[in-house]
This record gives C-alpha cells, structure tokens and sequence, in this order.
C-alpha cells in the first residue's frame, strides 16, 4: 500500500481513557466529584470537613499521648493558667468563617479560610463537653459528649456533600429533578421521624434516621426510653406500657452499651476511673 493510499493513523487511536479500564472506572466519580462538589461550589466544604476530622484525631492523639506522658508534648500554660485547645479552635474558627464569607465559594481563599474553619471547629468540638458543663471534664463520662458531637457533625455534613441537600446544583433534567425530589422528600419525612425519636429519647437513632432511609421509623414506632418527654406525657396511665418501656430500655443497654463504650474509647481514649 502506497503512502497516497494509507488511512490516516488519527483515524485508528483510541483515545487513553477507552484503552485503559482504570481510567474508564473512574469517570462516574470524576463526573459526580464535578456536578455535585465543584460546579455547586461545595469543595470549600469538603475541604472543611476533611480538616475538620483529621484535626480532631490528631487532637485526640497529641491529649492521649500528654495523658500517658509519652512524645514532647505537653499542656499549655501561662502564668499558671491551662490553655485549652477551644481557645485558639475559636480564634480559627472565628477567623475561617469570616474570611469564608468574604470570599467567592470557587476561589482559593474560600478554600483556604474552609481549611481553617474546618481545624478551628475540629479543636472547638473536640472539648464542646467543656463549653456545656463549664468544666475540665475532658477525661470524665461527661467528655464523652465531645466525642459523640464530632461523629454527628460529620455525619451531617457527610450527608450534605452526599447530595442529600443538592442545592447549587443547575441545569438537572426532569429526570434528574424527579430524582432529587423524592429524595429531598424521603429526607423530609424522615426529618419528622427523626424528631419523634427524639422526643421518645432516642438522640443517636434520631440522628441515624437523618441519614439512613427508615432507620428512624423503627425508632418512632416502638417504645420511648423512661424518662423521655413522650414517655412522661403518654406513658403516665398506662403502667403496663411504662413497665414494658423500662424493661426493655434495660435489656438495650445491656447488649449496646459496651459496645459503644469501647468505641468511643478507641476514638477518643477512655475517661479516668
């Protein structure tokens, strides 16, 4: 064949990404990492809940290393007086979330100031048991209050990005707008649950509810914990109901309890005896 009747050799390439299944794997992600973080302007918080997570359990780490007396670290303390880590986490906090604000959601300075944001509520949250009860309970039952609102926020946030909340998101067709919608209507009815499992003294199966689809209808519909508001204004002529509540609120605890214990404790070390 002569050099006239050759096909051109651009007709015969196959482009990189077709050749290479790897690549082809990964255009979803990069096509929902674009429509769903970028174009709605929601790396800022990404970004935030990636250091807001990682300067929690760097924190955790650097107090649980101080409290066995391992590494160079150590408290902070000036003229006698300990400084928790919430004072500068507010300094950062205050400082991110103003220059968050001031800044375009698709420019590096919101992302820098997220970053910050992000650390600043890392070390807030981190001794949010402090803030409630007004005390060093860091290492006490009570710190474990810290613990718990970390791993909620992030949740919370998780389920943002995860496009549970797909506000920003433009030119979705009928289909993609159908879609959205029954999901931001499955999130609202499980909303409404989710405050009944409140009300019923249920606050982590409220808060899983939120996330997951149904978890907290089964929460709603079975028996308030004793002591809870719903409890207290629906179970008080009904004894039979109130024994049952209590009996098996006792029976959860029993299964559930040491599991989540020793959970926390790995995430944040375990309170003092």
């Amino acid at each position: 064949m002569t050099a006239e009747c050759r096909p051109p050799r651009a007709l015969h390439r196959v482009p990189c990404i077709e050749r290479n299944p790897a690549l082809r794997q990964t255009r979803p992600m990069t096509h929902w990492l674009q429509r769903n973080i970028i174009e709605p302007g929601k790396l800022p918080l990404l970004l935030a809940l990636a250091s807001f997570v990682l300067t929690f359990l760097l924190t955790r780490l650097v107090t649980r290393l101080i409290r066995a007396g391992k590494g160079p670290f150590g408290n902070i303390k000036t003229g006698g007086l300990h400084i928790h880590h919430v004072v500068p986490g507010v300094i950062l906090t205050v400082t991110g979330g103003f220059g968050a604000v001031a800044s375009d959601r698709h420019g590096v300075g919101a992302a820098v100031c997220a970053v910050v944001f992000g650390m600043g509520a890392g070390l807030v949250l981190d001794e949010f048991a402090l803030i409630l009860h007004l005390d060093d309970v860091y290492w006490s039952e009570e710190g474990r209050k810290s613990v718990e609102i970390v791993v909620l926020t992030a949740a919370l946030v998780g389920l943002v990005l995860a496009g549970f909340l797909p506000f920003g998101v433009n030119d979705m067709t009928a289909q993609e707008l159908h879609d959205r919608g029954g999901v931001m209507l499955s999130v609202g009815v499980n909303f409404l649950f989710s405050l009944v499992c409140l009300a019923k003294g249920k606050g982590r199966t409220a808060v899983f509810g939120v996330i997951v689809p149904l978890a907290a209808v089964v929460g709603a519909v079975r028996l308030a914990r004793p002591g809870s508001p719903w409890a207290r204004r629906c179970y008080g002529r009904r004894p039979r109901a109130r024994a049952k509540a209590r009996l098996r609120a006792y029976r959860h605890d029993r299964r559930w309890a040491g599991p989540s214990r020793r959970f926390q404790d790995w995430i944040g070390g375990s309170p003092d005896p």
